[in-house]
């Protein structure tokens, strides 16, 4: 929704102010129903390499019902145009576990979003909000409320169906062709520092998390002034960050290094948290591979059960 020009004069200001690298992925979030073919041109000559659109779903009666503003049909022409104005590097969001969906509806989806040849995939498990209609139709009985047995079965249909069409999940909620992975999302999971620019940005430096006030006249005052705009910060204690880093470091498919652990924080990942993980083994929950331990794919099914009992 930002215009073009406006983006220009932001990323020219960032790459005055920071040595940004010639292959560095520079993605843009957008909905279908922003698209056009001149505004795609126009962000990959101003450099945007990376294009996430939110397709959500491809089909009319869901879209509605999730509250969009885009049609079946437009998503895919979205997707079509990404591709004729050049970028080999598009990520879709699907949404997964919508209520009262026939199983055939998702499993076309899935088939229809990979004959589009995108590069990138993310599920995401439904979450009702109060300003859609789903969230409406369920409050008044007239929709079943979402089912997590059948989130489940979809989230598994579709790992089945992404991994046979080359699509390796490197995260809980995200599938990539090789060498196409989410270069921030992964920065996030491995808790590399970040800075967020902007009314309601968030920052992660130095071991602190940052977030900017998401009042715009407030964030506006507060840059006329040269004062900071951040709204809370919090520091993250030892014992949280290594938690934090066994926590996030499990949503990636690769899992936690023991050795990583100990480089890090000087302690033995075995030793300090040997209940947690044989329980969760036991569970079958995890996997011990030698040096690391992942989730299985039950575990990714369940995380916060494994993940709370590695809290401090």
């Amino acid at each position: 929704m930002i215009p073009v020009d406006a983006l220009q004069v932001l990323l020219d200001t960032i790459c005055r102010h920071y040595p940004i690298a010639q292959d560095a992925e520079i993605t843009l979030e957008a909905n279908p129903n922003n698209i056009n073919r001149t505004f795609l041109k126009a962000l990959r000559r101003i450099g945007i390499n990376r294009i996430s659109i939110g397709v959500q779903s491809l089909d009319d009666s869901e879209l509605q019902l999730l509250g969009r503003l885009h049609t079946s049909d437009e998503a895919i022409k979205a997707i079509q145009m990404a591709k004729e104005a050049g970028f080999g590097n598009i990520s879709v969001d699907l949404i997964y576990g919508i209520p009262e969906r026939p199983a055939k509806v998702w499993e076309r989806t899935l088939y229809e979003i990979l004959k589009l040849e995108v590069q990138h995939i993310s599920l995401y498990g439904l979450t009702l909000e109060e300003n859609i209609p789903l969230f409406q139709l369920v409050e008044q009985g007239k929709l079943d409320p979402p089912d997590n047995d059948t989130a489940a079965t979809e989230y598994e249909t579709a790992s089945s169906i992404l991994s046979q069409k080359a699509f390796g999940q490197y995260e809980i909620s995200n599938w990539a062709l090789t060498g196409c992975e989410s270069r921030h999302n992964t920065a996030y999971w491995l808790r590399i520092p970040y800075i967020g620019f902007g009314v309601a940005a968030h920052s992660f430096i130095d071991g602190k998390r940052i977030a900017n006030t998401s009042v715009l006249d407030e964030y506006l005052s507060c840059m006329a002034q040269g004062q900071q705009a951040s709204q809370t910060i919090e520091t993250i204690e030892p014992d949280m960050a290594i938690a934090e880093s066994i926590i996030l470091g499990l949503r990636l498919n690769r899992g936690v290094s023991a050795d990583d652990i100990q480089t890090q924080f000087g302690i033995d990942l075995y030793s300090r948290f040997a209940h947690p993980i044989e329980e969760c083994i036991s569970l079958g929950l995890l996997i011990r591979n030698e040096d690391t331990i992942c989730l299985t794919p039950r575990g990714r099914l369940l995380g916060n059960e494994v993940f709370w009992r590695f809290l401090p």
